[in-house]
């Protein structure tokens, strides 16, 4: 199968990639580059023909000969969504409802889609499923919301698309996000010795390794059509609903003489459990293979291994918000996000 993925230089696409390439699946990427400073080990053992190209430009003919798409490449996280909201309807949304028309038009049989579990926001103390009504509180969970709501009608014989609502990630990747809570955390951990939370961290979070994700995404689209058909999926397992405090105290643990503390109940107001009864019951080969103690495990070996320092951890290039801010200071990137033209090194 040949198939499209957006975002292979991501925290995530790059770990996705070489899953499926080794399953089989003729993999093209699609990349604008926003992350390319953020390399934090060399992990990948192949890595796919990406089209360095941002997504609001993808045309049909960029679809002729695929299959299935996997779109990953959004402006990521709540900060992003705050700092440009506008630009995150765009390209979230907007641009993600055009590029799923397009797959359509060109014959593309499958759209898999990266949403979130971030939809829910603010949840009852039940654990809340597929069916549960969504309460997006930021811009990013409002286009995942609305990119759904917008896709689904889409679906058609020979067009399926699903959507895969992932738990908050964690993990290891070579493009390193370490504004991700249990990367945060031990990434605080190993450099400062210390975890001080400013909340009580008494918010409920899902939690998913990337791996975990990738599989989930392989299975999706090795699956049969009438399983996967305009259907969503919570991504993760019931049992890797954590308190926030538990993430910290689960790291604490793997990294020996790291002490915790913890504030006030803090402003954010989003908590939500969320049931994966669903994907693990419905999407044959998935069952994660990750907890938050065998990620934590997985930091304390890395950072051991690569001698991680505290220049390295708060490096902007692992941080999508000091990255894109950069990025907009140096003029790199226009008020759109577009990449201007020109060399910016040639002299006048």
């Amino acid at each position: 199968m040949r198939v499209l993925v957006t975002g292979t230089e991501g925290y995530l696409g790059c770990l996705l990639a070489p899953v499926l390439m080794k399953a089989g699946f003729d993999v093209t990427g699609v990349d604008t580059g926003y992350y390319k400073s953020g390399w934090l080990y060399n992990g990948l053992p192949q890595t796919p023909r990406t089209l360095a190209k941002d997504i609001r430009h993808l045309e049909q003919d960029d679809f002729n000969g695929i299959e299935a798409v996997v779109h990953m490449a959004e402006l990521s996280n709540d900060p992003m969504g705050q700092l440009a909201p506008h630009i995150t309807h765009e390209i979230n949304h907007k641009a993600t409802v055009r590029l799923a028309g397009l797959a359509k038009a060109a014959g593309v049989k499958r759209f898999v889609y990266m949403s979130s579990c971030s939809v829910y926001g603010v949840a009852s103390s039940e654990d809340v499923t597929e069916e549960s009504p969504v309460n997006p509180q930021t811009a990013y969970a409002e286009c995942k919301t609305l990119v759904e709501r917008d896709v689904k009608p889409l679906a058609a014989p020979g067009f399926s698309p699903t959507f895969m609502r992932n738990a908050t990630a964690f993990g290891a990747s070579p493009r390193q996000r370490f504004d991700l809570v249990l990367n945060n955390l031990a990434g605080l951990a190993w450099t400062t010795k210390r975890i001080a939370m400013v909340s009580d961290g008494s918010p409920w979070r899902p939690l998913v390794h990337g791996l975990d994700i990738a599989k989930a995404i392989l299975c999706a689209l090795k699956a049969p059509t009438d399983v996967i058909h305009n259907q969503t999926f919570n991504v993760g397992d019931t049992g890797q609903n954590y308190q926030v405090r538990d993430i910290a105290t689960i790291v604490a643990k793997a990294f020996p003489g790291c002490e915790t503390s913890f504030g006030q109940q803090g402003a954010d107001n989003r908590s939500y459990r969320v049931s994966f009864a669903k994907i693990n019951r419905d999407l044959p080969g998935f069952k994660c293979e990750w907890d938050a103690e065998r990620g934590a495990r997985q930091f304390r070996e890395l950072f051991e291994r690569i001698g991680l320092t505290r220049e390295q951890f708060e490096q902007r290039g692992f941080t999508r918000l000091k990255e894109l801010e950069h990025l907009i200071r140096t003029a790199q990137i226009d008020k759109n996000f577009f990449w201007k033209t020109g060399d910016p090194a040639a002299v006048a």
